[in-house]
């Protein structure tokens, strides 16, 4: 036989054992023990190599096309359709599209490879950097929640760039709940959570970054010292009033898993609301909720370690109209005067507290849609509107006349002292 053969290490192994075989030097269940295969195996193969010689332990596929191989017509397929309708997809999230808009089923790594060749899909280079230490995951829904919003152009051009918030579960990996709202503010982060809440019941603690919304990042002052207390957001007192702990992240990667999120919803949900023609927040907040939330976390979610749900109902004294508000303190003056936002409101107590309300600190709630309430120790005091823009502009002030005469100069008579000479005696 002339030119060269190539085996495999698993395949010259067996030559060895076959050449024992058919002097008798071994019997066939000790080359089956040898070789880890069956009885009836090493029978097949000491025939075809009594046959073929050494050819005969080739693996008989070698050279030939897989009969699991994709014909061509269905590659030119599916990348045509990649071109036209999905040249901005991840291979996973195309493959996942073709599947079920398409009816073509192959493997993502099929499609990444068929995407590589065409052009269409660049392979991402491994990042290096900074290692973190890693922190486990609570063991149960409900024990923590990341809570973060992501500023993006959502509707690609169809409608403003808005904030996504999204709740996601410190256990699973869930995506909770979500809202889209104009930014990542007081009054919207109220609005999300409420309905948060209503639907799940009250988590123990919130693990948010130390955006300015949910955290004061100044020094503490001389009072706050002596009273040991730091000064609070109006998100973090309104959660210390229900009972849930805030965690602030001093790092991207601590919330890493909220942050991932975001990677990925940037990437699928952005064109699953181009596929579905969404460009409005109200429907994009309805269909994330509804739709995308589920199939989601039934794709990346992952079980709890613990099966115990340690979410808490509201109770009835957690009302959340009172709660979700705007609060501020005022000093009442003597004649129950109170400045608030550029105008003074004249105090009308119906009760006997008329006199105990000078100089005491009352609470001024005021919701979304810019109502105001006095709570006097949890008493609604009536009001009416006593100066409406108390501070306004200054005029400007006109310079007169006298006020821009210039200043003369005086320049000094030939006789005057100053001119003459010094005499030295």
């Amino acid at each position: 036989m002339k030119g060269y053969l190539t085996m495999s290490n698993k395949e010259a192994e067996r030559i060895n054992v076959m050449e024992n075989l058919m002097h008798k030097k071994v019997k066939q269940k000790q080359a089956a023990l040898q070789l880890d295969l069956t009885v009836r195996q090493v029978s097949r193969i000491l025939k075809r190599y009594r046959r073929e010689g050494k050819l005969g332990l080739l693996h008989q596929a070698r050279g030939k096309v897989s009969n699991r191989a994709v014909p061509d017509t269905e590659k030119e397929r599916a990348v045509s359709l990649i071109k036209e309708r999905y040249s901005d997809f991840g291979p996973t999230f195309a493959c996942e599209k073709l599947q079920k808009l398409n009816g073509i089923s192959l493997s993502d790594e099929t499609i990444r490879n068929m995407m590589i060749k065409a052009g269409l899909w660049i392979p991402k280079k491994r990042k290096t950097g900074n290692t973190h230490p890693y922190r486990a995951r609570r063991a149960c829904v409900g024990e923590l929640v990341q809570l973060d919003g992501s500023y993006h152009d959502w509707f690609e051009g169809r409608g403003n760039p808005c904030t996504l918030l999204a709740f996601v579960d410190d256990a699973t990996s869930g995506i909770m709940d979500g809202m889209f709202v104009d930014h990542e503010g007081t009054l919207a982060l109220f609005e999300s959570t409420d309905h948060y809440l209503n639907t799940y019941g009250k988590p123990l603690g919130f693990y948010v970054d130390r955006h300015s919304t949910f955290k004061v990042n100044r020094q503490a002052t001389i009072e706050e010292d002596l009273r040991d207390k730091q000064a609070q957001t109006q998100f973090s007192r309104a959660m210390d009033e229900l009972g849930i702990t805030m965690v602030f992240a001093y790092s991207p990667q601590a919330k890493g898993r909220v942050e991932r999120l975001f990677e990925t919803l940037q990437d699928r949900l952005v064109k699953e609301l181009r596929l579905k023609g969404i460009s409005t927040q109200k429907e994009a907040t309805r269909y994330f909720q509804e739709e995308y939330m589920p199939a989601h976390n039934q794709r990346f979610a992952v079980y709890p370690k613990d099966k115990a749900n340690l979410h808490r109902p509201l109770l009835p004294g957690d009302d959340l109209n009172r709660i979700f508000t705007i609060q501020s303190k005022r000093i009442v003056s003597k004649d129950l005067m109170v400045q608030y936002k550029n105008t003074r409101y004249q105090l009308k107590p119906n009760g006997g507290y008329r006199y105990t309300l000078k100089g005491a600190a009352i609470t001024i709630r005021e919701d979304k849609y810019e109502n105001l309430t006095f709570n006097y120790k949890n008493i609604t005091v009536p009001y009416r509107i006593a100066i409406k823009e108390m501070f306004t502009d200054r005029p400007i002030q006109v310079v007169t006349s006298k006020e821009f005469v210039e200043r003369r100069v005086y320049i000094p008579a030939d006789n005057h002292p100053w001119r003459r000479g010094f005499i030295i005696s």
